[in-house]
């Protein structure tokens, strides 16, 4: 499973005919991508800020790795590693709680978790490298309708009818952003699409089994337990599937060498630290602030996360998909609204606060 490198000597999502033919004079003009710089010692950063700018960065990274190193399992499960490790370090220092005693029986309801954990940000991975990285995160818009959807099969609970008028324009911004496309094809976009599906049905089982109730393990510890089973159970299948591309026979085998096999890792490493970092301010934030703040957050960190990539990575948007995207993430946000005005379903009406929708503990936005 990989994703088909990109031909071009610019980092350019949509190129014309003549430049798909090109070939980059060395692998490093792949990673020539003007980045974000670093806050200033004199800037206040607040934790939402802080959260926008690690996920702006993963997304930057990621792309430029799948332009020269089309394997996104093995992409995926070095960002797990670097998540790991990270863990271990938080526990072993006390940073953070150490997750209480893994039973059998704890396991057995996180387990399912995990797997769907690794499941979204492969595809996400994928559709990184497939299509445009605005156009990943403008199909990602759609994480409200399917957690409505999710909601309604697994726990019965409909929301009221004022809520589900906003996802008209959410699915119908989507889809008017899609047929405008320039880089559309059917394996980004069906990739985003089913990563926003197991997301969604991430935070809906996570609320079914009630993990968090009682404080037997807090946001923190339940991410970074995922994230360590994450890491074993994509591991075995990474190598069935990509072999092992990053050992040394076969970087040389793909021509990385010298400067270029050091950005190599580089770029893995940052993106890693980048992802473990974003889903944990993620987590931490959530417990500060409600669910309905987080979704708005999360609105804008979709629009930011769009102009960034458009910028960073001179990627034309026809008006059309401008229009549809501005239409998805305004269904978005009037979507969020009505949720605070009418929180009750047709199940569990005045559940949810202090928690996430519908009762269950509260989960973070999806990457």
């Amino acid at each position: 499973m990989g994703v088909p490198p990109a031909s071009g000597s610019r980092l350019v999502d949509s190129r014309s005919a003549a430049a798909e033919q090109q070939t980059p004079q060395t692998l490093s003009s792949w990673f020539r991508l003007p980045l974000f710089s670093p806050p200033t010692p004199d800037r206040t950063h607040t934790n939402n800020a802080t959260t926008t700018n690690t996920t702006v960065r993963p997304n930057s990274y990621n792309k430029q790795l799948f332009k020269a190193f089309p394997h996104p399992l093995t992409v995926t499960n070095v960002q797990f590693l670097v998540g790991l490790v990270l863990s271990l370090a938080f526990w072993a220092a006390g940073a953070v709680p150490r997750p209480p005693a893994w039973s059998r029986a704890a396991l057995a309801g996180i387990w399912p978790l995990a797997v769907i954990h690794v499941l979204g940000n492969v595809l996400t991975n994928v559709s990184l490298g497939a299509v445009a990285v605005s156009f990943t995160h403008t199909v990602k818009a759609m994480e409200p309708f399917f957690s409505v959807l999710m909601s309604a099969i697994f726990l019965g609970d409909v929301p009221p009818a004022p809520v589900l008028a906003t996802l008209v324009p959410i699915v119908g911004g989507v889809l008017m952003a899609s047929l405008a496309e320039a880089t559309f094809n059917w394996t980004g976009f069906l990739s985003a699409l089913f990563s926003n599906i197991t997301f969604q049905s991430r935070n809906v089982l996570s609320k079914k089994l009630m993990l968090a109730k009682g404080g037997a393990m807090n946001n923190m510890a339940l991410f970074q337990t995922i994230t360590v089973l994450s890491f074993f159970m994509l591991l075995p299948v990474t190598l069935a599937v990509e072999g092992a591309p990053l050992l040394p026979s076969a970087l040389a085998a793909a021509g990385f060498s010298g400067a270029e096999l050091d950005l190599l890792f580089r770029r893995l490493g940052l993106a890693g630290l980048c992802f473990h970092g974003y889903q944990q301010l993620s987590y931490s934030i959530l417990g500060r602030v409600s669910p309905v703040t987080h979704s708005i957050g999360n609105c804008v960190k979709r629009v930011v996360v769009i102009v960034a990539s458009v910028v960073a990575f001179a990627h034309p948007m026809s008006r059309q998909n401008v229009i549809g995207t501005a239409i998805a993430l305004g269904g978005v946000f009037l979507y969020s609204q009505a949720k605070r005005r009418y929180p009750g379903g047709s199940k569990g009406k005045g559940k949810g606060k202090g928690k996430g929708e519908g009762g269950g503990p509260a989960q973070p936005a999806a990457a």
